[in-house]
Order: structure tokens, then C-alpha cells, then sequence
């Protein structure tokens, strides 16, 4: 090993054990029968029992991946087509949509809870004020469908950016040689531009669900009362002594999602192997003519 890449090694090693030593620490005292967390007193799996016996941290777990699930399916749909649709404009036109699109990224989150809070606040009182209201005699106000607005608002331009590169990859002319051929628009969309994107669209679905299991800031300004996410629950829990429960709970999402990841990238890293052994069965050898 060369001197000059001891000490990247060094510092990769340090940069990863930082990242990381924290969540191993969680899932280690996750087990431990004591409520300490700096002295280990013995393996026990009772904060796993405690935890399914919460009804306050269960309820709020179910609200959070209803809300996730529903927001990431919603803005992948949404996000999948307004990037056909940017992709379908001229380049001009398609730079300035996507600027407005990386807005919301660059966005603090604290600027767009607040904002798409005062929006809603606005868009309520003006709704039950009106004689609309008053002849459906409904009265909307914040909940669980502000907060899925609020999460699809802020989802779909992940959506957007893992969708692009892929439509840039395909051939221009691959959706009109699918109509020449008799396919009418839907089934050519369905049956041969899908599949080619579908990658970057379950990339984008991957995407919007973690940041919406693991959104605070936003759903905290736009939750209303009576509904609260994982993220705001654990906030309120640490006005008090927090307990183990929280490591239990950490510990089964953490796993999930690393599984989750898991088998999305294997199976990605399989279409990339079959891809590239079909265009090498395609391409002509150098003793063909």
C-alpha cells in the first residue's frame, strides 16, 4: 500500500466510523435490559415487547407510513409525468421548470413548513367562509389531508430529478416507432417508455417515502391538531426522560429500510448486468464482418 493513501484510508475509515458509530450504539442498547444508555447490564428483548404494547408510539407509526406510502405513490405519479412533461418542452422552457423545480430543494424546510402552513391557514378560512361551505355544510380544517399536501409538495421534485436522467437515455424517436407500429399513445407509454424509466421511477418512490418517514419540520407546522407523524411524537417525548422504546423502534425502521435498500440495488445492479449482456449479444464481434 502506497504512503500517500494511508492517510484517505485513515480518514475514510474515521468519516464512516462517525456516520455510523451512532446507529450501531442505538441498535446495541435497543437490547439492553437496563434503561441506561452508557452501561450494559444484559441482552433482553423487552423495550421490543414495551413497544408493541404502546399504543400512543403505534398509533403515530401507522399514521406516519399510511401518510408516507400514500404521499410517495401520489408524488411518483405526479412527479413521473410533469417529467415527461419537461421533457417534452423545448430547452429553454424545460431549464426554467426546472429551476422552479430545485426551489423546494434548496428550500430550508423550516421556510416551507411555515409557508404552506400560512397557505393552508388562508385556503381554510377562505373555504369555510364561503357559501359552499355553508351548503355541503362541511368545514375543512388541518389534518392528515394538509399534511399529505404538504408531503406530496415536497416529494414530487425528488421524483422529477431521479425520472429525467432516465428519459434523456432513451431514444427520441422510440415512442413514435412504437405508434408507426400500430401502438395507440397509452399502450406505446405503457409498454415501452415505462419500462425503460422504471428504474428511475422506483428510485424516485424510494426517495419520497424516506423523506417522508423522516420528515419533522414540515409536519410539524402543517399536522393540525389530533394527528401526529413518528418524527413529531418523539420531539414531545423528549421533554421527558426518553426510554429504550425509542431504540426498538429506530432499530426495526433502520432494518426495514436497510432491506428495502437492499434488494432495490440488487436488483438494479441485475438489470445492468442483463442490459449490458444484451447489447454485447447485439453488437458484432471484431472477426465479423
Amino acid at each position: 500500500m502506497s504512503k500517500r493513501r494511508i492517510p484517505s484510508r485513515i480518514f475514510t475509515v474515521l468519516v464512516y466510523l462517525f456516520l455510523y458509530a451512532p446507529i450501531v450504539l442505538l441498535i446495541v442498547f435497543s437490547f439492553n435490559s437496563a434503561k441506561s444508555n452508557r452501561v450494559w447490564e444484559g441482552f433482553s428483548l423487552k423495550w421490543y415487547l414495551e413497544l408493541f404494547q404502546d399504543t400512543r408510539l403505534l398509533g403515530a407509526l401507522r399514521t406516519t407510513l399510511i401518510l408516507s406510502v400514500l404521499a410517495a405513490l401520489i408524488a411518483t405519479i405526479l412527479g413521473t409525468a410533469a417529467a415527461i412533461g419537461f421533457y417534452s418542452m423545448r430547452r429553454r422552457s424545460r431549464s426554467v421548470c426546472l429551476s422552479v423545480n430545485n426551489i423546494p430543494l434548496t428550500n430550508a424546510d423550516i421556510i416551507t413548513g411555515v409557508s404552506m402552513m400560512l397557505l393552508f391557514v388562508f385556503a381554510i378560512g377562505a373555504f369555510n367562509g364561503s357559501p359552499l361551505s355553508q351548503l355541503l355544510g362541511v368545514r375543512w380544517k388541518m389534518g392528515f389531508g394538509t399534511l399529505l399536501l404538504a408531503h406530496i409538495t415536497f416529494d414530487a421534485p425528488y421524483v422529477i430529478l431521479s425520472v429525467m436522467p432516465k428519459l434523456r437515455q432513451l431514444d427520441p424517436n422510440i415512442y413514435e416507432a412504437a405508434q408507426d407500429l400500430g401502438a395507440s399513445g397509452f399502450y406505446a407509454f405503457r409498454r415501452v417508455i415505462l419500462p425503460e424509466i422504471m428504474p428511475g421511477v422506483l428510485n424516485g418512490l424510494i426517495i419520497a417515502f424516506t423523506m417522508s418517514i423522516d420528515d419533522f419540520v414540515i409536519s410539524y407546522f402543517t399536522k393540525g391538531s389530533g394527528v401526529t407523524t413518528l418524527a413529531v411524537e418523539i420531539y414531545t417525548m423528549v421533554k421527558k426522560p426518553v426510554t429504550p422504546e425509542i431504540n426498538a423502534l429506530s432499530t426495526l425502521m433502520f432494518i426495514c429500510v436497510f432491506l428495502l435498500l437492499l434488494i432495490v440495488n440488487v436488483r438494479q445492479a441485475r438489470q445492468e448486468t442483463a442490459s449490458s449482456r444484451r447489447k454485447a449479444a447485439l453488437t458484432p464481434s471484431d472477426g465479423q464482418s
